[in-house]
C-alpha cells in the first residue's frame, strides 16, 4: 500500500502542475463589453459610433502570455451612430458596406505584457474584406496570467487605424482618416 501511495503522489503532483499551465478558455460577455470608435469631423469635433453586438473567445496560457489568442467578431449590421444620416452612411457601401461585409473581426495572436496588467496584443483586423496587421494597447483589471482559474478577465484595449487602409475613403474633406477605437471587454470562463 505504501508503494502505491509513493507512486501515486508524483502523478498527482504532475497532474496539478500540468493543469496549472493548461490553457484557460473564456467567452466574451457581450452584455458587459463594448466597442466604440471616434473619428474627427470637420477638424473641429468628432463623431462616435459603437458596436453593441459582438461575440468572441479568448485562450490564455498561464506563464506564457505570448501564446494568448483572442478572437472577437463585431456585428457591423447592428452598429450605432448618434444620428440617422451618419448611421446610414456608416452602414452604406462607402464605409462598412454591411450588406456585403456584415462583420468586423479582430484576431489577436501574441500578447506581450510589459507589466502584470499592461501590454500589447498583436493580431489582424478585418473590415470590408480587408485584413491588416494591428496592435492593440491592452490594460487588464488584474493579471490575466496569474488570475485564479474560474475568475473573469476584464480589459480595455485601444488602437488607432487609418480608415483608408480598409477601403473607407469617402468624405475625406469632412471626415478624418484616423479612427480611435476603444474596446472594454469582460471574458468569462467556459
Amino acid at each position: 500500500m505504501l508503494k502505491r501511495r509513493l507512486f501515486i503522489a508524483p502523478l498527482l503532483a504532475l497532474a496539478v502542475l500540468a493543469n496549472a499551465s493548461a490553457p484557460r478558455q473564456y467567452t466574451l460577455d457581450a452584455g458587459a463589453s463594448e466597442v466604440t470608435a471616434k473619428v474627427p469631423f470637420f477638424g473641429l469635433s468628432s463623431k462616435s459610433m459603437k458596436f453593441p453586438k459582438m461575440s468572441g473567445d479568448v485562450r490564455i496560457v498561464p506563464g506564457a502570455p505570448e501564446q494568448a489568442v483572442i478572437d472577437v467578431t463585431f456585428d457591423a449590421t447592428a452598429l450605432e451612430a448618434p444620428d440617422e444620416t451618419t448611421l446610414k452612411r456608416l452602414r452604406g457601401e462607402k464605409f462598412f458596406w454591411v450588406e456585403r461585409y456584415p462583420t468586423v473581426r479582430f484576431v489577436g495572436k501574441s500578447l506581450k505584457l510589459e507589466s502584470a496588467t499592461e501590454g500589447t496584443l498583436a493580431g489582424e483586423l478585418t473590415a470590408r474584406g480587408v485584413t491588416k496587421p494591428q496592435v492593440l494597447d491592452v490594460t487588464f483589471e488584474t493579471d490575466p496570467v496569474t488570475s485564479p482559474a474560474g475568475a473573469p478577465v476584464e480589459f480595455t484595449a485601444t488602437t488607432t487605424i487609418d480608415r483608408r487602409e480598409y477601403g473607407m475613403k469617402s468624405y475625406r474633406l469632412i471626415v478624418g482618416n484616423k479612427v480611435d477605437i476603444t474596446m472594454t471587454a469582460r471574458m468569462v470562463p467556459n
